[in-house]
């Protein structure tokens, strides 16, 4: 059964915020362990000042909730988001603006699998907070864009950085220095989309990679996240060493000991976490 969640049903530091979401909600479906953080401005879900940093702290306590597995980031309506709210710009401090890319990377920061669902535009800070989920499934409508410097500007919360990682400097320049849009099938031939769907089977495709992500062990997957990321940036003898650290911690894991009995007994395993 699916719940909408207030601020204050979340962990603290949540209930630090006002007991209104600006722009976004959160539904539990604990049976599934599940959580979807869903854009709710329609109908392009821009993403205001104070959005940023909810969604943050949001991230952060679901991150914490034992009941969740897997967060799904989607929108209410035909578009994902087309972007930030400029005039929040304008009036942001220094100091405030300073800390976009951190709120942004909440997704990438967060432990548990984060899968972003989009269709539709899927512009400025809506491309970055979808770069920074681990997953990205687009339905067959979604254009990507990065579209700062029609605004005299550049992308501010890691969508250039995140990009170029993906697909390498030329294209990066192509897409951020022209405005350029892209569809969800280039974007899927580029590496930059995880799943290029009809529209239609966004939801359902959304849902399968829900379940099979369920079927591993939540601390193999935190694991894995970690270490990919952590790695990204290093040479291959560092990673290939964190590597080996994270597989023998893994080996005295529940876990582990469960797959190989499940294995070897020809069953599904039951993870823990442990």
């Amino acid at each position: 059964m699916t719940s909408n969640l207030k601020l204050t049903d979340l962990p603290h530091p949540a209930r630090e915020l006002p007991p209104e979401l600006d722009g976004f909600r959160v539904e539990l479906d604990a049976a599934r362990e599940r959580a979807d953080v869903i854009l709710d401005r329609p109908p392009f879900n821009i993403v205001r000042m104070p959005q940023r940093e909810q969604l943050r702290v949001v991230f952060e306590a679901l991150d914490a909730d034992p009941r969740v597995r897997v967060i799904v980031l989607r929108a209410n309506g035909e578009h994902f988001s087309s972007g930030g709210d400029i005039k929040g710009f304008m009036e942001a401090t220094p100091e405030h603006v300073s800390k976009l890319a951190w709120n942004i990377a909440a997704p990438a920061r967060c432990g548990k699998p984060v899968i972003a669902a989009a269709r539709g535009y899927c512009f400025g800070v809506g491309f970055e907070l979808s770069l920074a989920c681990d997953f990205r499934l687009a339905s067959e409508t979604a254009l990507y864009a990065l579209p700062e410097q029609k605004l005299g500007q550049i992308p501010g919360s890691g969508g250039s950085a995140r990009l170029q990682k993906m697909v390498g400097i030329t294209r990066t320049k192509d897409i951020v220095m022209r405005s350029r849009r892209i569809t969800a099938k280039q974007a899927f031939e580029w590496g930059v989309v995880t799943e290029c769907v009809p529209d239609a089977q966004l939801e359902a495709a959304t849902d399968a990679l829900v379940e099979e992500l369920r079927a591993f062990s939540p601390l193999a997957q935190r694991t894995a996240k970690k270490l990919l990321n952590d790695t990204e940036d290093s040479t291959l003898s560092i990673a290939i060493e964190l590597e080996g650290n994270g597989y023998s911690r893994l080996r005295s894991s529940h876990d582990f000991a469960e797959g190989v009995e499940a294995f070897h007994g020809k069953r599904r395993p039951s993870f823990k976490g442990e």
